[in-house]
């Protein structure tokens, strides 16, 4: 383009020229159009995918690529090995469209200042796990007191461990916490280089290879030591593309569907190994939880009750500076779209702020958030 401006000072033809190509610069732009999602995970396979959430559903079946299949969109994924904190920097430098990521970041995000709506949940009450180097005498929480624990700070488990360690009467301060991600974390735990390591389920794998022992795996399903993750769109993006949102929403509320029949249970597992995660380790982290329950798109009580204690609980840790609250920072206009023009209003148990089921099971939101602030 450049040197077509440049010819058009010296003759009438490459004048022609380049008005020409002027005036195809918005069409080719808008075949170069992409649409960018985010995932706070490094993910695994080939292709890169990740696990437990109908997301993952759509990247592995392209479901996506086949939405936007003819329309010049092209979809691109980007995995983060530095998780939420990473994820939420790529937001701010728009580089993404979408993201997948958990609770706490999104809080901070939010905190900061960062533009963002939280469409759907997108895989809810995963648990965190507390593990040790096989033949610890670590036995119990109460033991890891003056110990060295490795911790992912900044991500979506990190509060949850510190509300572990508060209801057995410690904090942080009184561990030797050390900031590692989750590679690094088992890494450190099968040379013995950490005391123990909060985690997901990856950490089974190391319990299955004889390498840690699992202390803690939320036996009682307590939803206050769960985490939650959801799908948030850029608000620019948002403003300037609503029917390109409408289009990936409807899309994982097709795969939620598909992950929640009692009947694909094993066949969801199985996309999930893709990333080539034992298939052990995924059939024990989703031992007690319906995939039903994981994989509601809503934005229900228990969702927004989750993600405003987190808010609450990263000011009280002095993580965040300034409040947060999920009141017009929810958008589920389309979501709801998706489940009415689909029949799926009353699909999924919409469940209360305790995590059980809601007296009444309506697929939408309380309609002061549903505003689209």
């Amino acid at each position: 383009m450049a040197n077509a401006k440049r010819t058009s000072l010296f003759s009438k033809t490459s004048v022609a020229t380049a008005l020409a190509a002027l005036l195809m610069m918005p069409l080719a732009e808008a075949e170069a159009d992409v649409l960018r999602i985010g995932v706070a995970s490094a993910g695994g396979g080939d292709p890169v995918t990740f696990s437990g959430s109908p997301l993952g559903i759509v990247r592995n079946q392209q479901l996506l690529e086949k939405a936007f299949a003819g329309t010049d969109t092209e979809v691109q994924w980007f995995f983060f090995k530095g998780a939420g904190p990473a994820v939420n920097e790529a937001l701010s430098n728009q580089q993404l469209d979408f993201a997948y990521e958990g609770d706490l970041p999104a809080v901070v995000g939010r905190s900061n200042g960062l533009d963002t709506k939280l469409l759907a949940a997108i895989g809810v009450r995963s648990n965190v796990y507390l593990a040790v180097p096989k033949g610890s005498d670590i036995k119990t929480v109460e033991d890891l007191k003056g110990k060295k624990v490795a911790v992912f700070r900044g991500t979506n488990g990190h509060l949850v461990s510190i509300k572990l360690l508060a209801d057995h009467g410690m904090t942080e301060r009184e561990l030797k916490v050390i900031n590692l991600d989750s590679g690094s974390s088992q890494a450190a735990l099968a040379s013995k280089g950490v005391d123990a390591a909060f985690g997901g389920r990856e950490l089974f794998k190391l319990r299955d290879q004889g390498l840690v022992d699992i202390i803690f795996d939320n036996p009682d399903n307590n939803v206050r030591y769960t985490r939650q993750c959801a799908l948030v769109v850029r608000g620019d993006y948002e403003k300037q593309h609503a029917d390109n949102v409408q289009k990936v929403v409807n899309v994982l509320v097709d795969a939620a569907r598909w992950e929640s029949e009692a009947g694909n249970r094993d066949a969801v597992l199985n996309e999930w190994a893709k990333t080539n995660e034992p298939l052990a380790s995924l059939q024990a982290d989703f031992n007690r939880l319906d995939l039903r329950d994981s994989a509601s798109p809503l934005v229900d009580e228990f969702l927004r009750d989750r993600y405003q204690a987190v808010a609450d609980q990263a000011r009280d840790e002095k993580m965040i500076r300034r409040p947060v609250s999920v009141d017009g920072w929810f958008d589920t206009r389309y979501l709801d779209n998706a489940l009415k023009a689909k029949g799926l209003e009353h699909y999924w148990t919409a469940y209360g702020a305790d995590g059980k089921a809601a007296n009444t099971a309506t697929a939408s939101s309380d309609k002061s958030v549903n505003n689209g602030g």
